[in-house]
């Protein structure tokens, strides 16, 4: 670009209505002669700047669709189109930021792991649909995605791990130019979600860049972007970036799915993400909700003259025995072994030298408290009697009562029983680290325990306790040493979420026996809402044991499958027909 255009391109842009000079009329050369709005999937895009009559603005954005998430955004008088429709409409406490692109700072080092290309494939389309699904954001549909993969309004972008070539994130792309003849010249970034369950650092980031450098090399002058007022995170990720605050303000509709932003702090939002995913599926349907103690997880949902207490999954329809059963792991055992089903061989603990006995004659064991949860007091794969004996007395720091039981190899398989029907089956996988050639084992473990804190809302990090060390240690390294870059590192045993393990959705891959054997299991605890876990050779095979039953399963992290759904039906079975056909 000359010296000459340079300079036009800046007294261009001292004019441009959207930052300095916001106050006034468009200059004649800006008039629009039609209304511009782009169907992104999840809702429509209205650029309010192209239109004249703030009255048609609340009109096109009450023929909002079912379902989707309709932005007005760029409007000169909000307030005003405000006012034609205040009971429908409302303020997105949200910011808009906008980068100069002749202002970008490129980085030259590269992303590790993952690379970033365009969509591709209808594969693709349907892994960003879940991934949207999982993050709880409106989806676009897999086909709209796929039927727009040629468009020169709308891009995708996704982040692929370089290893079993997964998706890990995605990105959509706005050109207004394309779209309107945007006389400003302009772009917009939309929907950025990243895997919570990402082992690498810096995909959120790398995809911003992708689509950065996208609209640079097309010569477009900004790109903008929304994002809440409080997401300090992504807030910091941006100006980073060097993206800046511009008063560009945007209207949504008063519908279910953005009912969070305009009724204000309510005391359900005290909850942790188990019990809200139940409590946002029962207020969509119209049911009352009653915060009996945030902290501890217990509500009740209210409707009509039925009233249910709930401890997160738990709630009364789980009589006090059948949660028994599953709370002591002894009896859990004995009950699904009377039934027929598979369990691995087990021993109460009774002394030392009884217990090394058992050690010798397994090989290898898994030693835990017979009563707990999360995780806490389980050794797994103890093969030697020292480290046997430091195991039974971590357990016993959780209950006095201990077992040991044969270590089986295989997937660990949480299958999700609810009214005893499966509704969700997914792979949780022990916590890992991937190596940088850079950073020492504990601080790639301190890293991924932010992470996982950070997408889970505190649920899920990394223990820095003994157990973390031991299997560091018996993977041949210890904690201060670097870990080479690209090695893979499993630093639990235990795939359990509240220790930084992560979990995959397999249900449509489960084998018809998997499915048989849980509900069996249901059954045979006489509990209506379970989590069974199995050990498997592979989801797709009839092989199993199953090791646990949990009264009080997490319905969160199994998207998209719909377990809130399911527990709700299962409260409210009055609720399903309006659902089905509302």
């Amino acid at each position: 670009m000359s010296t000459k255009e340079r300079f036009h391109h800046r007294l261009e842009r001292s004019r441009a209505l959207s930052v300095n000079n916001w106050d006034g009329e468009p200059r004649a050369d800006q008039r629009l002669g039609e209304s511009a709005v782009v169907d992104c999937g999840w809702g429509r895009l209205l650029f309010g700047q192209t239109f004249t009559d703030p009255r048609a603005v609340a009109v096109a954005l009450q023929d909002e669709r079912p379902g989707k998430r309709d932005v007005a955004l760029y409007l000169r008088d909000p307030h005003v189109v405000l006012s034609y429709a205040p009971q429908d409409l409302f303020l997105d406490p949200s910011h808009t930021f906008r980068l100069w692109l002749e202002r970008y700072q490129s980085c030259h080092r590269r992303p590790k792991g993952f690379h970033i290309r365009l969509l591709n494939s209808f594969d693709d389309a349907e892994a960003i649909q879940r991934l949207y699904i999982s993050r709880r954001m409106v989806p676009p549909g897999a086909d709209f995605i796929w039927g727009n993969r040629m468009s020169k309004v709308l891009s995708y972008w996704v982040a692929e791990d370089e290893q079993d070539g997964v998706i890990l994130g995605v990105v959509n792309g706005v050109d207004h130019t394309a779209a309107f003849e945007d006389p400003e010249n302009g772009a917009s970034l939309w929907a950025l979600a990243v895997d919570p369950q990402a082992p690498y650092p810096g995909i959120g980031e790398t995809l911003v860049r992708q689509v950065i450098e996208y609209y640079l090399a097309r010569g477009r002058a900004f790109l903008d972007l929304s994002v809440m007022h409080d997401n300090a995170n992504a807030i910091r990720l941006y100006e980073k970036l060097g993206f800046q605050r511009i008063p560009a303000f945007a209207l949504k509709n008063k519908n279910a799915f953005n009912e969070p932003l305009f009724i204000g702090r309510q005391p359900e939002a005290n909850l942790n993400p188990y019990a809200s995913i139940i409590v946002n599926e029962a207020r969509r349907r119209g049911i009352g909700i009653e915060v009996i103690d945030a902290e501890a997880g217990y509500f009740a949902l209210v409707l009509g003259g039925r009233r249910v207490v709930c401890r997160e999954s738990l709630s009364e329809l789980t009589s006090a025995v059948a949660m028994s059963r599953c709370d002591d792991k002894a009896i859990t055992h004995r009950l699904l072994k009377r039934a027929g089903l598979r369990v691995p061989e087990q021993t109460r603990y009774e002394a030392l030298d009884q217990a090394e006995a058992f050690l010798s004659k397994i090989g290898s064991v898994v030693v835990k408290p017979t009563r707990g949860e999360q995780g806490a007091g389980i050794s797994v794969d103890v093969r030697d009697p020292e480290t046997l004996e430091k195991a039974v007395a971590a357990a016993r720091r959780v209950c006095d009562v201990v077992i040991l039981e044969e270590f089986v190899q295989g997937d660990d398989l949480r299958i999700v029983v609810i009214d005893f029907q499966v509704v969700a089956a997914a792979i949780r996988r022990p916590a890992h680290v991937i190596g940088t050639g850079q950073h020492s084992v504990h601080d790639l473990i301190q890293a991924q325990s932010r992470r996982r804190r950070a997408a889970t809302g505190g649920e899920s990090s990394i223990p820095m306790d003994a157990e973390t060390e031991r299997c560091v240690q018996a993977s041949g390294y210890d904690m201060t040493d670097t870990l080479p870059e690209g090695a893979y590192l499993q630093v639990r045993k235990t795939a359990n979420l509240h220790t930084g393990g992560t979990i995959h959705d397999v249900t449509a891959e489960l084998h018809p026996k998997l499915a048989d054997a849980a509900c069996g299991a249901a059954r045979a605890l006489e509990i209506p809402v379970t989590g069974l876990d199995f050990i498997v050779p592979s989801v797709s095979a009839p092989e199993y044991v199953i090791i646990e039953a949990n009264e009080r399963p997490g319905l969160a992290n199994h998207e998209p499958q719909p377990t809130a759904e399911r527990f709700v039906d299962l409260l409210f079975p009055q609720t399903v027909f309006r659902e089905e056909f509302s």
